[in-house]
């Protein structure tokens, strides 16, 4: 799935306020943190990662790694703060603007 730029922006519009679901420690990306940001995603839909990576290529490997791990889109990176985005196929609880 490919989202708009209309799309995107709605969701970071929705992201702003969220609050960091999951933190990757300085372990990085482990199978626990996988599988934990896999169930936030399947919950939420929009999920807010925290990345504790110092190094700017550091946290973008890791962000690709969890975006390659979840099949999500990436909607926004901020600082060390990424937001994620996979629709539910059973129970949608975000509706995209077309």
């Amino acid at each position: 799935m490919h989202l708009s730029s209309h799309q995107k922006r709605y969701l970071r519009a929705i992201a702003h306020d969220l609050d960091p679901v999951i933190m990757v420690g300085q372990k990085g990306i482990t199978p626990a943190v996988l599988k934990e940001f896999d169930g936030a995603l399947a919950f939420h839909e929009l999920v807010k990662v925290k990345l504790a990576d110092a190094d700017r290529e550091q946290r973008a490997d890791s962000i690709e790694m969890l975006r390659d791990a979840s099949k999500a889109e990436l909607v926004q990176t901020i600082g060390r703060i990424a937001c994620f985005y996979r629709r539910n196929p059973k129970q949608p609880k975000i509706e995209l603007p077309k």
